[in-house]
């Protein structure tokens, strides 16, 4: 539509400066108002559109991760629910999912029947490069009781469960998730047994894909 207009507006411009001599004075002030209104609902589009565009490339740029394919994942340590030490570079030599959710956030509670489903079929897998596949699951809250009762509730039954406490969940705030410059939730990084990211934001079937590939004979 846009560019319509703007075909239509500059044709009209050639077709008035083309014919001055034969329009007399009262006809082309009609056409010089009429292409004006024309061009005002070009500006008319194009300003919203323009606008939009802006706000949405912010957006993407905002909310991006940090890191990208290839990228080292960085160590971080926790404290595990059982009150057990945990460190990211212990789990060396196996593919690890790090998924950075919520209790509050309603498409990571969505997605984890198929994180639980995932965890089932990979577990006890043997990979040709790796002794095996973990997921290391960071809560980010301002509160450790809605995140217990989530992980109960939909079955996270692997060991890893951390707790990422912040003080505002609109801008995610807490320490792992600003290590990794997570803006919002779900987030998944997929690592390689190296530590060495190799999805960014995978799906569930993203990831199975991905682990199969890499299966054992």
């Amino acid at each position: 539509m846009l560019i319509r207009y703007s075909f239509v507006y500059h044709t009209c411009l050639l077709g008035i400066l083309s014919n001055i001599s034969q329009n007399n004075a009262y006809s082309l002030l009609v056409s010089l108002v009429s292409l004006a209104y024309m061009k005002k609902t070009v500006v008319s589009i194009l300003v919203p559109l323009l606008a939009v565009a802006l706000y949405l490339g912010g957006r993407h740029l905002y909310f991006k991760p940090k890191f990208i394919n290839g990228d080292p994942a960085p160590n971080f340590s926790g404290v595990l629910p059982d009150g057990s030490a945990f460190e990211l570079a212990n789990l060396r030599e196996h593919y690890v999912l790090l998924d950075f959710w919520a209790s509050w956030c309603g498409p990571c509670r969505q997605e984890n029947p198929a994180m639980v489903g995932l965890y089932k079929e990979f577990e006890h897998s043997n990979f040709r490069d790796a002794k095996g596949f973990e997921i290391v699951s960071i809560g980010v809250e301002k509160k450790a009781e809605p995140w217990k009762h989530a992980i109960e509730k939909d079955g996270l039954y692997w060991p890893y469960q951390l707790l990422d406490v912040a003080e505002s969940t609109q801008f995610i705030d807490s320490p792992i998730a600003k290590q990794f410059q997570v803006r919002e939730v779900p987030t998944k990084f997929l690592l390689n047994p190296s530590g060495l990211i190799i999805a960014v934001n995978p799906s569930p079937e993203d990831i199975r894909k991905l682990l199969l590939e890499r299966l054992g004979k």
